[in-house]
């Protein structure tokens, strides 16, 4: 069986800094101790990426709070997850889902029976990056196992984080 953890947007800006909540603080040490238990060429770590012209966006008209500029402290993989990261496979998305992300996952997985892999997916925010990734990838793949671990991700507020999960439920991916 093939299987493959990804990492959502662990990053500053939304642990600690300008997006930051509480209980995206509270999550780093079990996204560190679901990481143990992978090996590294089987994690995939993604971070939001924006430039200096994000307010002027549709996402920063819409979220107008400056976050996860390339090349700050807030773009940054938190250290406590960085460390745990070992040669994962780190890849920069501008958006809330990754196109390009399902695509590596369908590279990953050529020459294995579908039906035998896996995908959880772990991290930052539960319902925006978390919840749009695992649709594209569902339906991307639709015969591998996706997986979200709700105690390894945390959404904007604790209503939206439950909203999510009953949403990637009711598209087929099993929540932990």
């Amino acid at each position: 069986m093939k299987k493959i953890l990804i990492v959502v947007d662990m990053q500053n800006d939304f642990i600690d800094g300008s997006l930051g909540t509480p209980e995206a603080e509270a999550i780093v040490d079990n996204v560190v101790a679901k990481m143990s238990g992978y090996t590294k060429d089987c994690i995939y770590v993604t971070r939001d990426t924006h430039q200096d012209d994000y307010l002027m966006t549709q996402e920063g008209d819409k979220l107008p709070v400056v976050h996860c500029i390339e090349g700050t402290h807030g773009w940054e993989i938190n250290d406590k997850v960085k460390a745990a990261m070992g040669s994962a496979v780190v890849m920069n998305k501008p958006t809330f889902g990754s196109l390009q992300l399902a695509d590596m996952m369908m590279m990953e997985f050529m020459g294995h029976e579908l039906s035998e892999c896996e995908i959880e997916l772990v991290g930052l925010c539960t319902d925006i990056c978390v919840v749009s990734n695992a649709l594209i990838l569902k339906a991307r793949l639709p015969e591998v196992k996706i997986s979200v671990d709700s105690s390894c991700c945390a959404g904007v507020t604790p209503e939206s984080h439950e909203a999510a999960l009953t949403t990637m439920k009711m598209c087929q991916i099993e929540v932990k």
